[in-house]
């Protein structure tokens, strides 16, 4: 899993409540295991006109221009700002996997989902929970400047505005294991190979007491 450290991005503003993980990556798109290749479906069924299926050549779809996504200000945004109760409904991993594939890599909303914002720790995803009206200003800023970035440090737990003419600053909270596991770029293998070598010598031990198990 790659590592997470500071990141400064465009943010872009999906202004929608209790976005789910179908809308998040349609079901059709759920028979692929692999954690790649999803980032073309994105929000499908807002993003384009047409029914989107596996295997069809994204680049010929006719584009919802409406959609936030397909806005050309918002290209390269690798900060999604959300609603309440991000990625509700079923307990996809897919979804992360898709935003992650797409290039976001920082979501703040004033709440998640439990399952989704678990998951979202698991696939490098850093979920911000920020209060409602912070999160409101941080709305007002991105659609009222075209090009606003925000750098996210997560070693110091702090957002600020990347634009020297615009003043924001606004801590957020996280829970020290997933700070740490973020910050080293370790997913749930990766922590179990931290302890290898005690691994390797209760293997060894064990080979010794019962050998008929090896």
């Amino acid at each position: 899993m790659e590592k997470f450290t500071k990141i400064t991005a465009i943010a872009m503003p999906l202004d929608r409540v209790n976005v789910d993980t179908d809308a998040i990556i349609p079901k059709q798109f759920l028979k692929s295991i692999h954690k790649s290749g999803f980032g073309p479906n994105l929000f499908d069924e807002w993003r384009y006109l047409d029914q989107g299926e596996p295997g069809m050549d994204n680049t010929n779809r006719p584009l919802n221009q409406n959609f936030i996504l397909n806005k050309s200000r918002y290209q390269g945004s690798q900060i999604l700002l959300a609603r309440d109760n991000f990625g509700c409904g079923s307990s996809r991993e897919h979804a992360p996997w898709a935003l992650e594939d797409y290039g976001f890599r920082v979501i703040i909303a004033p709440s998640f989902a439990d399952i989704f914002y678990n998951n979202c720790f698991k696939n490098g995803l850093l979920p911000i929970i920020l209060a409602e009206e912070i999160v409101d200003q941080l709305f007002n800023l991105t659609v009222a400047n075209e090009g606003f970035q925000l750098s996210v440090d997560l070693a110091e737990q702090k957002i600020t505005s990347a634009m020297e003419s615009i003043t924001f600053s606004t801590d957020f909270e996280l829970d020290q294991f997933r700070r740490h596991c973020l910050l080293e770029g370790l997913d749930e293998i990766g922590l179990t190979l931290e302890h290898a070598d005690d691994i390797r010598a209760y293997e060894s031990i064990q080979k010794e007491i019962t050998p008929w198990l090896f």
